[in-house]
């Protein structure tokens, strides 16, 4: 099976423009796989970034054919049988070809106050079982690998750069629920911001894309229930 992929291209001084390459490939043969063989027997200078390959550490996403996605768990016969195309991922700045700077993406995450801030006098190793109410409420939302594909995906992180981003504030949620954690009331000073929650549009772009199933939508909209109850006085 041969395959044709249209991929994007840029370095610096240089400008955009789409290069076709055809590659070979089997039922298995992955879109990183076909990166790999392009870079490897066709043209060294393409760039790119990947990692573990097995679909653990994200550093593969981009958009392909038009969805951001992992390379190495995107089959091609997944694709239809016309030419793939593979871009960047959308909303950050371009480093080279397929490659995007993801500090913005660290950036975000800082403004939110996105690590844990111990309580005063917590135990150095302080657990949450994993079978009770406050884990089981956090646990479909700590799996985030940093990825950057829900940025990516969602327009308002694109058009505003001081809104956080789903990561961000899926990453947030955790925290104001995570009773070790003693910096609630300064992260609430930025969600509550008028370019934090309220900006949310709640298309859940974000939670489509995710390729460890989270949903980040759902993390905003608790995360704004508990804004409210906070607003009114009855506790966070």
């Amino acid at each position: 099976m041969t395959r044709a992929l249209r991929v994007f291209r840029w370095s610096a001084g240089g400008r955009e423009r789409w290069q076709r390459y055809e590659v070979a490939g089997g039922p298995d043969t992955t879109v990183l796989d076909a990166l790999v063989a392009i870079q490897r027997e066709q043209d060294p200078t393409l760039a790119f970034r990947y990692a573990c390959r097995v679909g653990m550490c994200g550093s593969c996403g981009m958009v392909v054919d038009g969805r951001e996605r992992w390379a190495c768990r995107t089959r091609l016969v997944t694709l239809g049988g016309g030419e793939i195309a593979v871009r960047p991922l959308y909303h950050f700045p371009l480093l080279r070809d397929l490659v995007v700077d993801l500090a913005p993406f660290a950036r975000r995450q800082g403004a939110v106050g996105a690590a844990l801030v111990a309580v005063s006098g917590a135990a150095p190793y302080a657990e949450i079982p994993p079978v009770s109410a406050e884990r089981r409420e956090i646990d479909a939302a700590i799996e985030c690998i940093g990825c950057g594909m829900c940025v990516s995906a969602c327009t308002v992180a694109g058009r505003n750069a001081r809104f956080p981003g789903p990561a961000a504030l899926n990453r947030a949620y955790t925290l104001q629920l995570d009773r070790r954690d003693a910096g609630k009331d300064a992260r609430w000073a930025v969600l509550l911001s008028d370019d934090a929650l309220a900006r949310c549009h709640g298309q859940g772009q974000c939670t489509e894309v995710c390729p460890m199933g989270l949903a980040p939508t759902t993390s905003i909209i608790r995360l704004r229930a508990l804004a409210t109850r906070r607003l009114l006085g009855l506790g966070d």
